[in-house]
């Protein structure tokens, strides 16, 4: 596990930051000192993921919880459930689906090799768990995937705090679409500010493809005022909006819920996003990590 060292006189244990070079910079596992196995990955001082080896239901980010509440409305509470996650990090979200829904089939797919050597090292996984991890880019390893294997489609790419071009445009939306069964869900963990013409854009983009959309977030940054991260969630089929409602506005750290006509006067005009045209995600602030 981590690196320990003695607390003076005591003999009691306090767990070290651990760190290492990664393909994505300079990563470090900062212990959480509320929680005795709970860990805080960093990418550049940039937080990324929380896991609390004792507990892989406790969610600690807040964008972490809004994709926990779409894990579990997925399907019926506890049913097992195949599951792909596009982007490691941690392996936050797929620890959760994992002790939630028992014998649940799920890929990571993660670029980062160094990375997942670290958190596999640091941070294992439950070897009961049916958890496969594969390497290479979230899209290559999403075209591998058999037509509607999936139930639930979890993107929450970024490289260097940005998500790549090619992992926004309407041809990766409909790689998407295929993967996943009909009724299954697409959350997408997108990250902007001022004046959002990135989630608006997303938006446009993934409707050209799902014609059942919602966008969870803060409500500062639904209003613009800072930035943060919104949660984009499709389907093909009706969403569970009231439930979805109800669990964002009970959250510690509360959230709204766009959908309908609110959604799409909030989108306003903003085009789709093709391949020729698409860009990356906008670099957050230095003052976000501060």
């Amino acid at each position: 596990m981590a690196k320990t060292k003695k607390q003076g006189g005591r003999g009691r244990a306090t767990v070290e930051t651990v760190g290492a070079d990664v393909d994505g910079g300079r990563a470090e596992l900062v212990p959480d000192r509320d929680r005795p196995r709970g860990f805080t990955l960093l990418i550049d001082s940039a937080p990324q993921s929380h896991v609390d080896l004792d507990d892989p239901t406790y969610l600690e980010f807040a964008y972490q919880r809004r994709l926990g509440h779409i894990a579990d409305l997925v399907a019926p509470p506890g049913r097992p459930v195949q599951a792909l996650h596009l982007g490691g990090g941690a392996f936050t979200l797929a620890r959760y689906v994992a002790a939630t829904r028992p014998r649940s089939t799920q890929q990571i797919v993660e670029i980062d090799a160094p990375l997942v050597q670290l958190v596999r090292r640091e941070l294992p996984l439950d070897g009961s768990w049916r958890i496969r991890v594969r390497g290479g880019d979230a899209r290559e390893g999403l075209a591998k995937v058999p037509d509607g294997w999936a139930e639930l489609i979890i993107a929450d790419v970024f490289s260097g705090a940005r998500t790549p071009a090619h992992l926004t445009s309407t041809e990766f939306a409909a790689e998407v679409r295929r993967a996943l069964r009909p009724g299954g869900f697409y959350a997408a963990n997108l990250a902007d500010g001022p004046p959002l013409s990135y989630v608006k854009a997303q938006i446009a983009t993934v409707r050209t493809v799902f014609p059942e959309l919602c966008l969870t977030a803060d409500p500062a940054v639904l209003r613009g005022r800072r930035f943060g991260n919104a949660v984009l969630l499709a389907s093909d089929h009706e969403l569970p909006i009231a439930e979805l409602t109800r669990r964002a506005a009970t959250d510690p750290h509360q959230g709204r819920v766009e959908h309908g006509r609110a959604l799409a006067d909030f989108t306003g005009g903003a085009a789709p996003v093709t391949d020729a045209s698409a860009k990356p995600s906008p670099a957050p602030p230095p003052s976000v990590f501060e």
